[in-house]
């Protein structure tokens, strides 16, 4: 929820300190890779995503009319441009925006993934998926890069395959919690091919089509990530440990769902806390290029 208007603002330092709270808290990335952030990057990062994870909330989980929620949302966003945010969240934002000149666009696409998804709930193709992609995680990427000085679109292009590789990791892992919210996001066309049911996902049935199914979808997920590791490259310091440490946890969540036979009805998938814990070491060391195939 937003914060009432007749509360009087917090400062400057107390709404920083709220959304590292709320990213602490709430964002399972960060515990592990925070520390390999710059000490004075890390308040503005922290802003970043406390918006995001507050947008995601309304989109997934408020209670109540989500869209109107969502309105409300993109207002107090114009306010944190226009210089009169309320929420701690936005009084934190306008100021990280200020420093570094973030466009608009970005922060408006999230809000349009979760206006989407009060309305969409099955994607017919994979384009159509990718094209929810552009709007639900390719944007966090290009303001991460805003935060670390880069606006040009070859690294923007880069981020798109790498936040689109761990969007799609992450429906993959979520199939069992999307369906309880009515959502499927493989997409029908791969469902039809490999002849996997609506029913087959509700009732849990690992079947050797399931198995195959998933197989393809983690395939061409692995082949986003070889797409986007040449940012690691045209990027420099903490980003590019920041990154590595990313994609080896997306990489390490799609070996996890290969491991377990490429079943996810089962339970969800995921990788382990001291699993994490060493990708965040290994976030320092280079990262190879898995050949496609």
């Amino acid at each position: 929820m937003l914060a009432q208007d007749t509360a009087p603002p917090p400062t400057l330092d107390e709404a920083y300190k709220h959304c590292r709270h709320v990213v602490l808290g709430r964002y399972e990335n960060f515990p592990i890779v925070s520390w390999l952030l710059p000490r004075a990057l890390r308040p503005h990062v922290y802003a970043v995503y406390a918006y995001c994870r507050g947008v995601d909330d309304l989109g997934d989980e408020a209670d109540g009319d989500r869209l109107a929620l969502l309105d409300d949302w993109e207002r107090e966003l114009g306010a944190a441009y226009d210089g009169s945010p309320s929420d701690p969240r936005f009084v934190a934002l306008a100021n990280t925006i200020r420093e570094f000149d973030i466009p608009r666009e970005p922060f408006e696409s999230l809000i349009e993934a979760n206006r989407r998804d009060q309305a969409v709930s099955r994607y017919e193709t994979f384009d159509a998926l990718l094209d929810y992609c552009t709007y639900s995680a390719n944007p966090v990427g290009h303001l991460m890069l805003y935060v670390f000085g880069y606006r040009d679109p070859v690294r923007q292009r880069l981020s798109d395959a790498t936040c689109t590789a761990l969007q799609l990791t992450d429906f993959w892992q979520d199939v069992t919690d999307d369906l309880e919210q009515d959502r499927i996001y493989i997409p029908q066309e791969d469902l039809e091919r490999f002849a996997v049911s609506e029913d087959d996902l509700r009732s849990r049935r690992v079947t050797p089509d399931l198995r195959r199914l998933m197989a393809f979808e983690v395939q061409r997920t692995r082949d986003y990530f070889d797409d986007g590791l040449e940012l690691i490259g045209v990027v420099t310091g903490r980003l590019r440990a920041d990154l590595r440490v990313l994609t080896l946890s997306g990489l390490a969540a799609l070996d996890e769902i290969a491991r377990r036979g490429h079943d996810v009805l089962t339970s969800r998938p995921t990788v382990s806390r001291r699993r994490k814990l060493t990708l965040g070491v290994r976030g320092f060391l280079p990262l190879p290029v898995r050949a496609r195939r």
